[in-house]
């Protein structure tokens, strides 16, 4: 389980590396309004549930549901 939290950890930060560089251009990248769709399968299946129960929708729900994931494997990493 360690070494999945890790390699989810990685993937989390490169999503949110990749959305930061395209929302505001860094590095001469253009700006991209899709710039967050690797958070969407990191976040799953929080931002669907989020999103259809409570109607809940926004960038902060794609860049927070990665978390949650998180949470539960470093949850079962320690237990």
């Amino acid at each position: 389980m360690k070494w999945v939290f890790i390699i989810f950890v990685v993937l989390y930060g490169l999503a949110m590396a990749l959305l930061a560089v395209g929302t505001f251009g860094w590095f001469g990248q253009e700006e991209d309004p899709l710039s967050g769709v690797f958070l969407l399968p990191l976040g799953l299946p929080w931002n669907l549930l989020l999103d259809r129960v409570f109607g809940m929708d926004g960038p902060f729900v794609a860049i927070l549901s990665p978390a949650i994931n998180a949470g539960i494997l470093y949850w079962l990493w320690k237990r």
